[in-house]
């Protein structure tokens, strides 16, 4: 979440350079980078919480005899 703050802090920064050298490329390119590192943070977060859950489970089952 930090790496998406960041490029979204710094894409009028890259729209700024975009615009002189008019490469509408470098807009895409943030906005993957961005969405790429929003998407890994969600998944890291469900594994996160399924291991916890299963955590859970085992720990449940060895309490019962």
């Amino acid at each position: 979440m930090i790496i998406t703050g960041l490029y979204v802090v710094m894409m009028p920064f890259v729209y700024l350079v975009a615009e002189l050298d008019d490469a509408p490329g470098l807009i895409v390119i943030g906005m993957v980078i961005a969405f790429a590192s929003v998407v890994i943070a969600v998944f890291a977060a469900v594994l996160q919480r399924l291991l916890q859950e299963a955590i859970d489970i085992k720990s449940e089952n060895d309490l019962v005899v």
